[in-house]
C-alpha cells in the first residue's frame, strides 16, 4: 500500500503511476495539496527533501 511521503495518506496504485517519483514515492496528495497544484507542489518538496 502506498501512502505520501508528506501527509501519510493512503493513496491509489494509479495515483502513484502518475505523480509519484521513479521509485513510487508521493510527494503531494489530494489530502494536503489542493487538485491543481499536486504536480507543482510534489515536485518542490521532493526537491527539498533531496
Amino acid at each position: 500500500m502506498s501512502h505520501c511521503t508528506y501527509c501519510d495518506t493512503f493513496v491509489s496504485t494509479d495515483f502513484v503511476r502518475v505523480f509519484g517519483d521513479e521509485n513510487g514515492r508521493v510527494y503531494a496528495c489530494p489530502n494536503c495539496t489542493a487538485n491543481a497544484g499536486i504536480q507543482q507542489v510534489s515536485s518542490e518538496r521532493k526537491a527539498s527533501m533531496a
